[in-house]
């Protein structure tokens, strides 16, 4: 009778001495409802982004993850990533995690141990490919490329020609500083011509703007759905080019990674078979988050994000700030601004929550704050929201800036581009 009491009221643990031990069920413990505001939070950061009706409801869904509606499902999962990566023959595979995630299954895959790497380095995340290919146990050589440029082709074909490497990382957007790699088609054109497979990291980037995986000769394309897509987070996607799977298949060495083989993975997303208990909502989330890419085409969505980003620009130089990465290395998906000295960034992110319920990023080093410009977030409520979020808060602090002329800016460049009702 004691023993059934407690165990509706504890857990019975039994402890190094052998004694058993009862763990309290824990008190205080708050509904979702009690810690989230009443007002959700409009995210304007460097993802996660909104997410639209449809995804999200996509997202409540369970299905059995090995019958015939997910098969189906998988199918046309494959068949849009190949439209989104621009890719005819691109071998798909869905990954249950984080782009970090799908970053690591490319490398783990295509990186032998022992093998020569050459990563382009911008800043964080084209760092992390690095620290990645590391850990595998390659040889890897860092062209580190400073003053917050892009990488420059003959820079790179200088290292390619110098070390030989059987594979090159890059990003094609560094997140972390706003940084855009311009001149990715043509380096990967390079490696092409030395026989070094490239690996993209397309996290922020994918749908936001050009991205060609075939015509560019691209061997691993990595995206998540936090970014670009406006899915939710811990879904990601990884294409392979036909020969970087010819590679894959004819490795006899046995990878460390379980989760992350993508010849294990191959046996769920292309021969209906059993890996792992799929993120069964994920990927219906995923699926109507393509979905909506492909009904609006790659080319309206890229002159969207374009004309927004441009515009929100505009509106931060016009009250008065400047913007972190000057052009032709300015990423668009994530806007980097120059923080002035007597402003604490906290304190600014902190009361563009608190007072305006808008969130965005901080800094991975560099003095700056970073809005996005990915997905959802390319609407103009939310860019007239988030720019007079911004503005008024930097005056809530006591920097006074020009915030009607910012307003204006942002509505000119929008008028510029005669904006449709889809925007």
């Amino acid at each position: 009778m004691n023993f059934l009491m407690a165990y509706y009221v504890g857990v019975i643990l039994t402890n190094s001495k052998g004694k058993l031990v009862r763990i309290a069920v824990p008190n205080n413990i708050l509904a979702l409802d009690s810690i989230l505001p009443d007002e959700p939070l409009l995210m304007m950061g460097a993802g996660p982004v909104p997410i639209p009706a449809k995804v999200a409801a996509a997202n409540g869904i369970v299905i059995n993850h090995l019958g015939d509606t997910m098969a189906q499902i998988i199918e046309q999962v494959k068949v849009m990533s190949r439209y989104v990566f621009q890719t005819e023959d691109g071998h798909i595979l869905g990954v249950a995690g984080p782009g970090s995630a799908a970053m690591e299954m490319a490398v783990v895959n295509l990186v032998v141990p022992g093998s020569k790497v050459l990563s382009v380095c911008n800043g964080f995340f084209s760092n992390r490919l690095a620290q990645m290919a590391q850990r595998v146990g390659a040889d890897v050589v860092m062209l580190n490329i400073h003053n917050e440029q892009s990488a420059k082709v003959s820079e790179v074909e200088q290292y390619i020609i110098q070390h030989q490497p059987q594979v090159l990382t890059i990003v094609q957007g560094e997140t972390s500083n706003t940084v855009c790699n311009t001149e990715l088609a043509a380096i990967a054109a390079i490696a092409k011509q030395h026989h070094c497979l490239v690996i993209v990291d397309a996290v922020c980037t994918l749908s936001t703007m050009a991205f060609e995986m075939d015509e560019w000769g691209i061997d691993a394309v990595i995206t998540g759905g936090q970014k670009g897509l406006s899915c939710i987070p811990g879904i990601s996607l990884v294409g392979f080019s036909a020969k970087a799977w010819q590679h894959i298949e004819a490795r006899k060495d046995q990878l460390k990674h379980w989760c992350l083989d993508a010849k294990l993975a191959d046996q769920f997303w292309y021969k209906k078979s059993y890996h792992y208990t799929a993120p069964v909502s994920g990927i219906l989330a995923i699926h109507e988050a393509l979905r909506l890419v492909c009904n609006e085409t790659l080319s309206l969505r890229f002159d969207r994000h374009l004309r927004c980003s441009e515009a929100l620009q505009a509106g931060i130089e016009a009250m008065g700030l400047g913007l972190y990465i000057t052009p032709p290395s300015r990423l668009n998906s994530v806007v980097g601004i120059t923080m002035p000295a007597d402003i604490n960034s906290k304190a600014l992110l902190s009361t563009m929550s608190q007072r305006f319920k808008v969130e965005i990023s901080g800094s991975f080093g560099p003095n700056i704050v970073r809005i996005g410009q990915m997905g959802e977030q390319c609407r103009a409520h939310n860019l007239f929201r988030t720019l007079h979020a911004f503005g008024a808060s930097f005056n809530i602090l006591g920097l006074k800036l020009d915030l009607p002329a910012g307003m204006a800016a942002l509505e000119g460049v929008l008028n510029k581009y005669h904006f449709s009702e889809g925007l």
